[in-house]
């Protein structure tokens, strides 16, 4: 089947928070209604939907390509300020090639949200790109990236040696990013750009920047960029976008660009160098018992033994009656002690057991109010005798198999409260 000519290399999903508003199922449906052979999924200064927009686009027969869209100190307009307030940041489009490419995303974000001023938001420096753009395309990031906003102030040497210091850091992986949205600062600059680009000899690529799917999407949109920044749409000095900033077809953007046909043949080019996707992985969990001298499913029985013991012994007190393991109203519990332990170990998950106790006994001995138990967990013998939850399942009938079942094999899932207030400690 023919594909489409076009590939959309800058989209924001709804996890653009406060800022994107399309969902990924419907990105996905997107790129199959108009036979888009990749797209690229570049959140602002994140990439949380990463696993689940690639298991979507996988299943719909879409190459998944993993970015984002960062925000940078542009060092230029940084020593332009000499003292004065900081100037705001601008972006660049990061694409992920491989595995490789995608783990250094991975640090780059990670690093960015770690080191930033959070007061301020997410300002990546450039010199903290050095030894983690192996494997990572980048787009220059049109107007709004830091070349653009010099271009913008009419600096034409700082907004050259900036797209140079990118070339140094990104070699062939550099990318001019031109858009066409109908906004003036496009038109400004758009010479400049590919001035810069063929005397450099650098590739051209075109790109539209969706927040939304369709034109009827663009005044709740609009009311959504209302919202975070807490002003009102008749506002006119406000942040503004206008209906081109929509998902629009191969057929529109090959038009569009029509004059410069390698921009467009460059998103198809840049799709071909993408051959990454996330995978899904099964729950990694630490080894509660590593350097002990003891498994995490010996640990797990002699605690919960333990605690089992402790449980009946207040209990035989509170109702007057006669505790030991030979006493017959004990049997019932010692033996759905047994039953639990053999279907936590069968399914692999003693250590999950083990992590929960340590830390909800952590907010215990921290004065930190812990709730009694909540949801399936609360059937479960073994989170009642590890203090996990402080339910007596048996006492009211409550069932096991709707936490852990051989037959629905799922990680167990605990719902914890803690109090609002201290919360925080624990985490």
């Amino acid at each position: 089947m023919s594909h489409a000519s076009f590939v959309h290399l800058r989209v924001h999903t709804a996890y653009s928070l406060s800022e994107g508003a399309i969902h990924v199922k419907d990105l996905v449906k997107q790129c199959v209604g108009h036979k888009m052979p990749a797209v690229a999924m570049t959140d602002t200064d994140n990439m949380f939907a990463a696993l689940e927009f690639s298991s979507y686009a996988t299943d719909a027969g879409i190459q998944p390509i993993i970015g984002v869209t960062l925000h940078v100190q542009n060092p230029y307009k940084d020593l332009q300020a000499r003292g004065k307030k900081a100037a705001k940041p601008d972006q660049l489009v990061l694409l992920a090639q491989s595995d490789a490419g995608y783990r250094n995303l991975m640090k780059i974000v990670s690093k960015a949200h770690l080191e930033s001023d959070v007061q301020i938001g997410v300002q990546y420096p450039f010199s903290d790109f050095e030894g983690l753009t192996d494997d990572v395309i980048c787009l220059t990031g049109g107007v709004s990236g830091p070349v653009g906003a010099l271009l913008l102030e009419g600096k034409a040497d700082e907004a050259e040696k900036c797209l140079l210091d990118l070339h140094k850091l990104f070699g062939d992986r550099l990318y001019v990013e031109i858009q066409r949205h109908g906004m003036p600062a496009e038109e400004q600059t758009e010479e400049d750009f590919l001035d810069l680009a063929y005397t450099h000899n650098l590739p051209i690529v075109a790109t539209n920047q969706p927040f939304f799917v369709g034109p009827d999407m663009y005044e709740p949109h609009d009311a959504l960029l209302c919202m975070a920044e807490s002003t009102y749409v008749a506002v006119q000095d406000r942040r503004r976008l206008n209906p081109d900033y929509r998902f629009k077809t191969a057929e529109e953007m090959i038009n569009l660009f029509k004059d410069i046909p390698e921009a467009i043949e460059n998103t198809i080019n840049i799709s071909k160098r993408c051959s990454y996707k996330v995978d899904k992985i099964a729950p990694l969990l630490p080894n509660f018992t590593r350097g002990m001298d003891v498994s995490e499913a010996d640990m797990l029985r002699e605690e919960s033994e333990k605690g089992l013991r402790e449980r009946l012994d207040i209990k035989a007190q509170d109702e007057d009656l006669t505790p030991g393991k030979e006493q017959e109203w004990e049997k019932e519990y010692w033996d759905r002690l047994d039953y639990e332990l053999g279907i936590i170990n069968q399914m692999g998950f003693p250590g999950y057991f083990l992590i929960v106790a340590d830390f909800i006994q952590w907010a215990k001995d921290h004065d930190i109010p812990v709730g009694p138990g909540r949801g399936s967990g609360a059937g479960s013998v073994v989170a009642w005798v590890l203090k996990i939850t402080d339910l007596d399942p048996l006492r009211f009938s409550l069932l096991f198999e709707r936490f852990l079942n051989p037959e629905r094999v799922s990680m167990p899932d605990f719902d914890v409260d803690f109090c609002q207030d201290k919360r925080e400690r624990v985490i």
